[in-house]
């Protein structure tokens, strides 16, 4: 409901409109952004309806991840294909649910390859559990070819990254450099409102996320990582990394989901959870680090590559990636 008499906050659309204009690093961004808005909407309805619209379950379908696939992951990821390939200036599109590159287009104003995770989090639809979508954006040079290389970049040279999350309410979150903007949904206009404007890490860590049942598994340096965290932070541990990542950007935290000997590259995905995330951490002043190196440094080897993530207040990420110690990635 909206309340009268009271400044409404500036629209999505207002937004893209005049915020990067004059900026040529950023043409065509605003198409990309709003086709993503348009599609975590439909996403959103979805997700709400899931229950009473027979969405909840898998396909019985395994992914190139070797993951279960849910209903609701394909549902978004032919939503977020569509769009992005409707807003005329996206090349080409590397996606968790899709093994290969999906191939867009290839004329100048074909300007962006995005990377993304579609349905963050869906094994926690059928809990009603909040999930999210993540979206890596780089810049296609003038003539590049795609796909070619376009997918294998490393974070570093991202041009802006952009996250939704699905709960209590549906907030986007679109990062650019030096700029963090957080937009909520107004269900009666179906526009998102601008709720967040230039968010920054608070200075002061509240929380540390991280999956506890794990400890056992960890080496020794990486156990006392987890200990230090323990005995000086709160522990809030969602299980959707996009909701764990939002919840600490605002409140202050640190989420961290280490290698381990049967898994010593880790399990999230470098190129649409890592990459995204820790571009969207670091512009709001914060770090990201696989334990060895930052995050953004990493050149990729494959589409689909995994990493150990620490991500959060940066001097917490310091600290704990300097207990951590030289743990090799192989």
């Amino acid at each position: 409901m909206t309340l009268t008499g009271l400044p409404q906050p500036k629209t999505l659309d207002d937004f893209i409109a005049t915020a990067w204009r004059g900026d040529s690093r950023y043409d065509g961004l605003g198409d990309v952004v709003a086709a993503i808005a348009d599609g975590a909407q439909r996403i959103q309805q979805k997700v709400q309806m899931a229950s009473l619209g027979g969405v909840i379950g898998t396909t019985g379908e395994v992914n190139v991840q070797g993951e279960i696939v849910q209903l609701l992951d394909t549902a978004a990821s032919d939503t977020f294909v569509d769009v992005l390939s409707r807003s005329g200036r996206v090349a080409a599109i590397g996606c968790e649910e899709i093994e290969d590159t999906v191939v867009v287009g290839d004329s100048a104003r074909h300007c962006y390859v995005v990377q993304m995770d579609p349905l963050d989090g869906s094994s926690n639809i059928d809990v009603a559990i909040s999930i999210g979508s993540i979206f890596g954006i780089w810049p296609r040079g003038d003539g590049e070819p795609v796909p070619g290389d376009l997918l294998l970049r490393p974070g570093n040279e991202q041009v802006a990254a952009v996250y939704v999350v699905y709960g209590s309410s549906t907030v986007l979150v679109a990062a650019v450099e030096n700029s963090v903007q957080g937009f909520t949904l107004e269900p009666a206009t179906h526009e998102f409102k601008l709720t967040h404007p230039d968010l920054k890490l608070p200075e002061k860590c509240a929380w540390y996320s991280a999956n506890e049942g794990n400890f056992k598994k960890l080496d020794e340096p990486t156990r006392k990582a987890f200990s230090t965290l323990r005995d000086t932070y709160s522990l809030r541990y969602v299980g959707s990394l996009v909701a764990d990542f939002h919840r600490n950007l605002l409140k202050g935290g640190i989420f961290l989901y280490p290698g381990d000997p049967a898994n010593p590259n880790g399990k999230l995905r470098l190129m649409y959870e890592a990459n995204p995330l820790g571009y969207v951490a670091e512009q709001a002043g914060g770090a990201a680090s696989s334990g060895v190196q930052r995050i953004l440094d990493i050149q990729p080897k494959s589409l689909h590559q995994r990493t150990p993530l620490i991500v959060g207040n940066k001097d917490v990420v310091e600290k704990t990636v300097s207990i951590i110690g030289d743990v090799e990635i192989v």
